[in-house]
């Protein structure tokens, strides 16, 4: 393992936004066991049960690393409703902070108004219509989620977002803008799997895509689909993105992610929390440096028409096809992704963004320019 440089790296700024996301991994622990999840890597799931730091402790780092900037807290795991004891602590003592959560929705039940009251956001994880999560999740999921969804809504004033993971190609745009219509946001990513991206399942989605652009453009108010609207953003308002994340891939890894894994480690990506070599710090030993996830110049990005828009996506997709030199990623799920991102930016396009915007409401544009969302999901899917 690298030897950490421990005296500069207190003195290097760790991050380079003034707003932060501390992403607490609270528990490893999940009551589900969904047939993709990334946290299976490197054997991470259930590999911790509980936060083996204390608050005290996570209070001394923040003051200690992040005393001069905006911190909000989203809370992670594993399943995140399977540690409520923490999250009250950490609502309590950190009275200032805005709160996300990012859980699988089936124990939604269980969170306690003291908690639901503080939630900005809560990010609900799905993977499409009932079939499709059924299928990767369990048989009644999917129901199980939407009822725990009513049940808590008149608890809290938090905005809910469905985020899914686009594994299918056979999943349509009818069963996304059911979930656009059911929650007040639709973040989707596109599935990090070898096997998700197939010639005929990259046609599929694109296909999808062109509709759900078209009803973006179509829809009376902001259609709320994350991807969409970001990509519109960031063709329209370019500064948001420098005002949000410096410039850089909105994936925040690169920025103002401080990932805490449940023993205290920090790490760049949630997805990456096996590479020891990614480290950028302890709250237990109370140290952090920048994020070692950053863009480098075997990323062809530069040379890319989406740049300007998508700037630079997911680090660890670009990270494992172009710094780790890993052909069978990059050629499978790394240029996938970019081709279907380039696909959406040129969809977008097609219908005159400029022209819509100039046309929107005021109520239309506040939020496609300023909504909160933006920072407690990826832009880019």
């Amino acid at each position: 393992m690298q030897a950490i440089d421990l005296e500069n790296s207190s003195r290097e700024p760790a991050t380079v936004c003034r707003r932060v996301e501390l992403q607490l991994l609270t528990t490893l622990q999940c009551n589900l066991n969904c047939s993709y999840c990334s946290l299976g890597v490197g054997k991470v799931l259930r590999s911790q049960k509980s936060a083996s730091y204390t608050i005290d402790q996570l209070e001394t780092f923040v003051r200690t690393h992040l005393a001069d900037r905006e911190i909000y807290i989203t809370l992670y795991g594993g399943e995140p409703a399977l540690n409520i004891k923490l999250a009250l602590g950490l609502v309590e003592r950190f009275p200032l902070a805005r709160f996300n959560m990012q859980t699988n929705g089936t124990l939604l039940h269980r969170v306690p108004d003291a908690v639901l009251a503080r939630l900005s956001n809560v990010m609900i994880s799905v993977d499409g219509g009932q079939r499709v999560t059924d299928g990767f999740r369990g048989k009644g999921v999917y129901r199980k989620v939407l009822d725990n969804l009513e049940k808590i809504r008149g608890r809290t004033d938090a905005s809910f977002c469905a985020r899914m993971t686009w594994w299918s190609g056979e999943t349509s745009a009818d069963e996304i803008d059911e979930l656009a219509r059911t929650f007040d946001y639709v973040y989707f990513q596109f599935a990090q799997d070898e096997g998700a991206h197939t010639p005929e399942s990259v046609a599929a989605k694109k296909a999808v895509l062109g509709d759900l652009v078209a009803r973006f453009f179509a829809a009376p108010e902001l259609y709320p689909i994350v991807p969409i609207m970001g990509t519109v953003r960031n063709k329209l308002l370019p500064a948001r993105v420098e005002q949000l994340s410096n410039g850089l891939s909105q994936c925040r890894a690169s920025t103002n992610l401080i990932n805490v894994m449940p023993d205290g480690r920090v790490f760049p990506c949630p997805d990456m929390m096996y590479e020891p070599e990614l480290q950028q710090g302890d709250v237990v030993a109370n140290w952090l440096r920048r994020s070692t996830l950053q863009p480098h110049p075997d990323m062809p990005c530069t040379q890319c028409r989406a740049q300007p828009y998508c700037r630079g996506n997911c680090m660890k997709n670009l990270y494992l096809a172009y710094v780790r030199k890993d052909a069978r990623w990059r050629e499978s799920v790394t240029e996938p992704v970019c081709e279907l991102i380039r696909h959406l930016g040129d969809e977008v396009e097609r219908h005159d963004p400029r022209g819509w915007y100039a046309g929107a409401p005021v109520r239309v544009r506040r939020r496609l320019a300023d909504a909160e969302i933006y920072e407690f999901c990826e832009v880019m899917p």
